[in-house]
């Protein structure tokens, strides 16, 4: 049964689309729901390698998925998939939590604040060996899971399969927005970008109602940008802070 608001158009289209075994380290697809158009890519995170990336090996801030490709390249691995990963000051350093292959470079950030990061409740993407999960900030704290590499934004969009309280349907604030979702096994992680601008109900209800997807959260909105080489995109744009990425080795 579908929620209120849900296009069943859309929602056939979203099933059939990732009812397949995935061929590929990443899936990435087209969807419309309700008019809007969205760019979803989808990962088995108990078979691929999801990573975060903020600097090279100099401690230079990478920036852009290009320099994330080359320092891949130079080891012998490739980048299949990017997406901006998480809200940064002007010098690109992490608002909130940032943890990259084990080293902490920001704490987390707990409290309310201002723009769309402080719109408790917000969350934090977690990756550990062979899953990933979008997790509520205050769960986070408490439960401390070891996050081998994890990124706080806000809002969530997505908590326990309802949405953010603050989400309104009738919201006429629109942009490109991106985030991630995550499955209750931390298995079936999903990607999107909007390609036309969208409200945070809108963005909200792909995760919950399309994807189904009990958990969400928000990347940005403005510089949202998609890395991915087997649907020929790779956004142009601004200067980015954490970039998160789906890495394999070089056959």
């Amino acid at each position: 049964m579908t929620r209120p608001g849900t296009s069943l158009f859309g929602l056939v289209l979203a099933l059939a689309a990732w009812l397949p075994t995935l061929a590929h380290a990443v899936d990435c697809r087209s969807l419309t729901v309700d008019e809007n158009r969205f760019t979803i890519c989808q990962v088995d995170a108990s078979r691929e390698t999801i990573r975060l990336f903020l600097r090279d090996d100099q401690g230079t801030v990478l920036g852009q998925f290009s320099a994330v490709a080359e320092l891949l390249d130079a080891k012998g691995q490739r980048l299949d998939m990017a997406m901006n990963a998480g809200m940064y000051h002007q010098d690109r350093a992490p608002v909130g939590l940032y943890i990259e292959d084990g080293q902490q470079e920001m704490r987390v950030v707990p409290n309310a604040g201002p723009g769309n990061f402080g719109l408790l409740p917000n969350g934090v993407f977690c990756i550990r060996q062979g899953r990933a999960d979008v997790i509520e900030t205050l769960r986070y704290i408490n439960e401390k899971p070891a996050c081998r590499d994890a990124t706080q934004s806000g809002p969530m969009l997505v908590i326990d399969g309802a949405l953010h309280p603050r989400f309104l349907p009738d919201s006429t604030s629109r942009y490109i927005r991106n985030g991630v979702g995550s499955s209750a096994d931390g298995q079936r992680v999903v990607f999107a970008i909007s390609e036309n601008p969208v409200t945070f109900y809108e963005f909200g209800s792909l995760f919950r109602d399309t994807l189904d997807l009990p958990q969400a959260l928000y990347f940005d909105g403005k510089v949202s940008r998609l890395y991915a080489p087997q649907i020929d995109r790779d956004d142009a744009g601004f200067w980015l802070g954490p970039i998160v990425g789906v890495v394999s080795p070089v056959q």
